[in-house]
């Protein structure tokens, strides 16, 4: 193999340096300026987004109280809503229930007089029932029918001693 005899290591030596010398300066001069302004975009493009997205975190963070505060705002109107219609109801309630009461006592009222009415006339019926009855039995057994007035105070005094 030519490459390890020793009488050419100097000229591959020379060449060696030759090479290592144009390549370490092609690339300190162009490939490595290159790599460093790319490196540089990107970490600019990093910060830049960085700082963005931190912005937009504040403008979200911003956005979520007013939600938050619109939202509490908005309960307490519904619980102060809610309170103004229970009083409401309860209001009309006993406003109903007032009528109600009126109303029913005013019917139980007018059904007692006519109850008492019809106790009266039932009363007058079952005297005058009681008058003739206690006619037709008197004139039955005695043979003699006996005068009006006679019964129908025979008859009120009885009805007196049962009441």
């Amino acid at each position: 193999m030519p490459q390890f005899d020793p009488s050419t290591f100097a000229s591959q030596l020379f060449w060696l340096a030759v090479c290592f010398v144009a390549l370490y300066v092609l690339m300190a001069r162009v490939a490595l300026p290159r790599i460093a302004e790319v490196l540089e975009e990107r970490s600019e493009r990093i910060a830049d987004d960085l700082e963005r997205a931190a912005s937009l975190k504040k403008e979200a963070d911003a956005v979520v109280e007013q939600y938050e505060a619109a939202l509490a705002k908005a309960r307490a109107e519904a619980g102060a809503v809610i309170a103004q219609a229970t009083q409401e109801i309860a209001e009309a309630s006993s406003k109903q229930q007032a009528a109600f009461l009126a109303e029913l006592t005013k019917k139980t009222d007018a059904a007692e007089a006519r109850i008492l009415k019809a106790k009266d006339e039932a009363k007058a019926q079952v005297r005058s029932i009681a008058v003739e009855l206690a006619g037709d039995i008197t004139t039955k057994l005695i043979g003699v029918a006996p005068a009006e007035e006679e019964l129908a105070q025979s008859v009120d005094t009885e009805l007196k001693g049962a009441a």
